[in-house]
């Protein structure tokens, strides 16, 4: 398995981010995590994000990591089983958030190597700002759909 790089995980910053300007989304913040759930790299808009968006980056991402899952199939699991997903953040002291905007990032064998959190804008557009970024840095996304 290979071992995601500081300069794979500033990429996805960078690109998570310079999407975000191109589209028009709302400031983002954006959270990359190594496969162990420790933060690689983190970045945030200069002006107008909110005070709790880095945690909920880092909460997006560390769900995904927890369960192995994107935020896609944990959020389908939060409907399909909401008592289950109370638990589970519960679980996890409240490190996790099981919306659209987290992603798992898998090499080129498939493995898991770790996960990008973006909060700041809609879940489907942080969705979208993480997949570029991972992209970018030449890695695959999962952000868990079937």
């Amino acid at each position: 398995m290979s071992a995601l790089t500081l300069a794979q995980a500033s990429t996805i910053v960078d690109k998570a981010l310079e999407l975000g300007r191109q589209k028009s989304f709302k400031p983002l913040t954006v959270a990359v995590l190594d496969v162990a759930g420790v933060l690689k790299a983190f970045k945030r808009e200069d002006q107008g994000v909110a005070l709790l968006r880095a945690d909920i980056a880092q909460a997006k991402a560390w769900g995904c990591l927890g369960m192995g899952v994107g935020a896609r199939r944990l959020s389908q699991m939060a409907e399909a089983r909401p008592h289950f997903m109370a638990a589970l953040i519960e679980t996890s002291g409240g490190r996790m958030v099981p919306v659209l905007g987290g992603v798992l990032i898998r090499d080129a064998a498939g493995q898991v190597i770790g996960a990008v959190g973006v909060s700041g804008d809609t879940s489907e557009n942080d969705e979208v700002a993480a997949v570029a970024g991972i992209k970018a840095a030449g890695l695959v996304a999962d952000s868990g759909e079937a």
